[in-house]
């Protein structure tokens, strides 16, 4: 369930414009394997989301949020990002709720990682979070850049 609200925009309102601001659409919910909530979405594996609790514990900032997306870059043209997030999500960002976990993903990231999964990887090379994307046309031999089909 997508939900969109509208915030008070003092800035805004400050110039004259009452025009509300909007907030971040909102999925909240416990099951990490719940449909999606549009044709845009993405999900998260019991895995992800119990390794990002343990990395905000570790961190210290159980309150914060794991900032999931792409950017430009890498040897095929677009690179996987995840990093802490200890604001408050941007206007246009899709928030994931777990209980006490949060993930935040931008709009146009979102639009290559519609239908993702990001699940948690443990291997003898290689641990942490694993990007499972239908939408991968190549990607290079360190698996932290690819095409989009």
């Amino acid at each position: 369930m997508s939900t969109q609200s509208a915030t008070f925009d003092p800035i805004a309102a400050a110039m004259g414009k009452s025009a509300p601001k909007p907030s971040p659409a909102v999925v909240p919910t416990s099951d990490a394997s719940a449909a999606p909530a549009s044709e845009r979405d993405m999900t998260f594996s019991e895995g992800a989301i119990r390794f990002a609790r343990e990395k905000l514990a570790k961190r210290g900032t159980p309150d914060a949020a794991i900032r999931v997306g792409i950017r430009g870059g890498g040897c095929s043209g677009f690179n996987y990002v995840i990093e802490f997030a200890d604001g408050e999500p941007r206007s246009k960002d899709t928030v994931y709720v777990f209980d006490d976990v949060r993930f935040f993903v931008d709009k146009k990231s979102l639009i290559y990682l519609n239908g993702s999964q990001l699940d948690y990887e443990k291997t003898l090379m290689f641990q942490g979070f694993k990007f499972r994307n239908p939408n991968e046309a190549t990607s290079c031999g360190c698996g932290h850049s690819f095409t989009v089909k």
